[in-house]
């Protein structure tokens, strides 16, 4: 019984590794993705171009294969910068990757979310003496977080899920924890981690069904 309570604070240990990875990517990603999304609607086309080219090879490579680039890639190019030794490293570079491919599938959400408000709207705007900010933050802003809250949602699950892909650079979460075990012969940690996603998403769930009832006033 010792045994199974020392393998269970093992593994939560472990999984607030893919907490803090969850976190921080959501914390950088939505803005740089809100960011991206304006340079992928910009009128000045180079900036549109490479912003575009950047979504869809982000959007078109493996979140593995990227993990794996940022991470050994200065290395192998012989870069003067490398990530920081030991653990620490391995998590800030599972983090940037994290960051970079969730903020270009994020600026594809805002993109569709922003160009779905009727140009009319912003016409009024300019009509009643608004800013372009003011029309942004004001008007457009608040219609675009109700109509992109589902597809953004779907993104944030996903994203716990593959917290889990952080492992590919040796970083310790949940699964490569429970992998040590199953190593040994105890089979039971690796399907135990299911119960620590289940539960996270679960949260997350009526977190998310909350926010959207609270933005139901916003009726189109």
């Amino acid at each position: 019984m010792d045994q199974v309570f020392v393998i269970v604070n093992r593994l939560s240990e472990s999984f607030l590794l893919n907490c803090r990875l969850f976190a921080l990517t959501l914390l950088f990603s939505l803005p740089l993705g809100l960011l991206i999304s304006f340079g992928s609607m910009s009128r000045f086309y180079p900036l549109r171009w490479l912003m575009r080219t950047l979504v869809w090879v982000v959007r078109g490579s493996p979140l593995m294969l990227q993990l794996m680039i940022i991470f050994y890639g200065p290395g192998l190019l012989s870069l003067s910068y490398t990530w920081p030794a030991g653990d620490t490293g391995r998590f800030v570079a599972a983090t940037v990757a994290f960051v970079i491919n969730y903020a270009c599938y994020f600026s594809e959400i805002f993109r569709g979310g922003i160009e779905s408000i009727p140009r009319g709207q912003y016409e009024a705007g300019l009509v009643l003496g608004m800013t372009k900010s003011q029309i942004f933050f004001k008007v457009t802003l608040l219609q675009v977080i109700k109509r992109i809250l589902p597809p953004v949602g779907n993104e944030v699950i996903t994203l716990v899920k593959d917290t889990s892909l952080a492992r590919i650079i040796a970083n310790k979460e949940i699964i490569m924890m429970a992998g040590e075990y199953s190593s040994k012969g105890l089979i039971w940690p690796l399907f135990a981690t299911g119960i620590y996603f289940l539960v996270f998403v679960g949260v997350l769930t009526i977190m998310l069904d909350w926010l959207e009832k609270k933005l139901g006033y916003f009726r189109t």
